[in-house]
C-alpha cells in the first residue's frame, strides 16, 4: 500500500498521523509511506524521528481578518495545492489520509483533483473548517467523539474509531501506585494533582498556580516560642494540605515561574507537597498514579485521560479554532467525569476550591475515573485500519 499523511502544526494533528502509519507497516510491512508538512510545525522533528520521511509545502491557516498578511497567506495556500499535487503525481499513493489541521485544505484538494480517495480523522468534538469543506467528498470522516457526527455535513460517510495514542491504562495495584508516590517524593496518603498546559505551558493556568503555591507556603507559618528552659521550640500552624502537586508549566515558561516564585522567596525546588518541572516525559507513569488532572482540553489531552480513566477539571484555551477546545470539554462535563472552568473565570480561589472539593470525596472520584475510562475506545489503530483498507 502506497500511503500519503498529511499532518502538521501541532503533536495533536501529528501523532494520530505517525500511530496510523504505524500500524499499517505493522499490518503491511513492505507499504511506502510519506508524510506532508510545511516547514514550521513539530512535524519537522516527530515525523523524521518516527522513521518517516517529509515532503514540505507552503500552506498557511487562514484568519478571518482582512489583512494584508493574511491575502499573502491565501494565496501562497492556493499555490501550495499545486505543490501538493506535484508531490502525489510523483509518489502515486493510493490513498491519502489527512489528521486535521490548513495543511488537509491543500492536500487533499489536490488529491480531489487527482481523483485520489481520501479519509480525514477529526479528533475534536467539534470538526475544523478544513474537515467541514472536504468531509463530502471523503471516502470516510473517522472521527474521535460520536458527539462530532452531528455537526458534519449531511451525506459524509462517517465512522466513529477514537484518536489513536501511546497513553495506556496501567494496572497499577493500590500498593504499587502509593510506592509510585513515594517514588517521586509524595506523600502516599494523600491526593496527587497533575497539572499541566501542554508542551508551551498555559500561561493562564502557570499564573493561578503560582498564586495557589504563595498561598499555601504563606499558610505553612511556623512560630517559635521560648520553653521555660530558654529552648527554642518551632510550632508549625496550618500545615496539613489537602492535596500535593505534580506541576508542568512548559519548558518555555519554567524559568518564568521560577523567577516569580524566588520574588515570593519560595525556591522552585523546596516547597512542601509540590514538584515542578519543565516537562513531563514519562506521562503515561503519572497519569496512571495520579488522583485528578487540571489541563487543558485539546483532544489528544482528553483521549489520554480517558485511556486511563481519570478525572479532571478542564481549563479549555479560549482561543483555539471556532473554541473547539470547550466543546471537548463539555462532553466529558455532560458525561459526569469532569468539571469545566472558562478562562475568563479562572482563578486561584476558584481553581484550589474546584480540586480540594473534588479529591475530598474518594468515592466521587472512583466514579468520575470509571466513567472516564468508560468513554475510551480500545483498538483505536486497528479500527482504523479497518476502514482504510476498505477504501484502499
Amino acid at each position: 500500500m502506497r500511503v500519503v499523511v498529511a499532518a502538521a502544526g501541532t503533536g495533536g494533528h501529528i501523532n494520530p498521523g505517525i500511530a496510523i502509519a504505524n500500524k499499517i507497516m505493522e499490518k503491511d510491512p513492505g507499504s511506502k509511506i510519506i508524510f506532508i508538512g510545511t516547514n514550521r510545525g513539530l512535524e519537522n522533528d516527530l515525523v523524521p524521528r518516527a522513521g518517516y520521511e517529509l515532503k514540505q509545502i507552503e500552506s498557511y491557516g487562514i484568519s478571518r481578518s482582512l489583512t494584508l498578511k493574511n491575502f499573502k497567506r491565501l494565496f501562497k495556500t492556493i499555490a501550495s495545492i499545486g505543490q501538493a499535487k506535484k508531490i502525489l503525481k510523483e509518489f502515486k499513493p493510493d490513498i491519502v489520509i489527512g489528521t486535521g489541521g490548513y495543511i488537509c485544505v491543500s492536500v487533499l484538494m489536490a488529491a480531489q483533483k487527482l481523483h485520489i480517495p481520501y479519509i480525514i480523522h477529526e479528533s475534536n468534538v467539534l470538526p475544523g473548517v478544513a474537515t467541514k469543506l472536504l468531509a463530502k467528498k471523503a471516502s470516510k470522516v473517522l472521527v474521535g467523539f460520536k458527539e462530532a457526527k452531528e455537526r458534519l455535513p449531511k451525506g459524509t460517510k462517517v465512522v466513529v474509531t477514537g484518536t489513536p495514542t501511546k497513553v495506556r491504562k496501567l494496572d497499577f495495584t493500590a500498593e504499587e501506585i502509593e510506592h509510585k508516590k513515594e517514588e517521586y517524593g509524595f506523600d502516599k496518603d494523600l491526593p496527587l494533582v497533575l497539572v499541566f498546559g501542554g508542551s508551551q505551558g498555559a500561561l493562564s493556568i502557570n499564573n493561578t498556580m503560582i498564586e495557589i503555591i504563595r498561598k499555601r507556603v504563606k499558610e505553612q507559618k511556623n512560630i517559635s516560642i521560648t520553653s521555660k528552659d530558654n529552648n527554642m521550640r518551632t510550632i508549625n500552624l496550618n500545615n496539613e494540605n489537602d492535596y500535593q502537586l505534580m506541576w508542568a508549566p512548559g519548558q518555555k515558561q519554567f524559568d518564568k515561574v521560577k523567577e516569580e516564585l524566588a520574588k515570593s522567596m519560595i525556591d522552585i525546588d523546596d516547597i512542601d507537597g509540590v514538584k515542578i518541572v519543565p516537562y513531563i516525559y514519562n506521562m503515561e507513569e503519572l497519569l496512571n498514579i495520579c488522583d485528578l488532572v487540571v489541563s487543558r482540553s485539546g483532544a489528544m489531552t482528553i483521549t489520554e485521560i480517558e485511556k486511563v480513566g481519570k478525572a479532571a477539571i478542564f481549563i479549555p484555551f479560549p482561543y483555539a479554532a471556532e473554541n473547539h477546545q470547550e466543546y471537548n470539554a463539555r462532553a466529558l462535563e455532560k458525561a459526569g467525569c469532569a468539571k469545566v472552568i472558562l478562562d475568563k473565570d479562572l482563578n486561584s480561589q476558584l481553581l484550589d476550591n474546584e480540586i480540594k472539593e473534588l479529591v475530598k470525596d474518594n468515592n466521587t472520584l472512583k466514579n468520575m475515573d470509571k466513567i472516564s475510562n468508560s468513554l475510551s475506545i480500545n483498538n483505536v489503530e486497528d479500527r482504523i485500519y479497518v476502514e482504510i483498507r476498505s477504501v484502499v
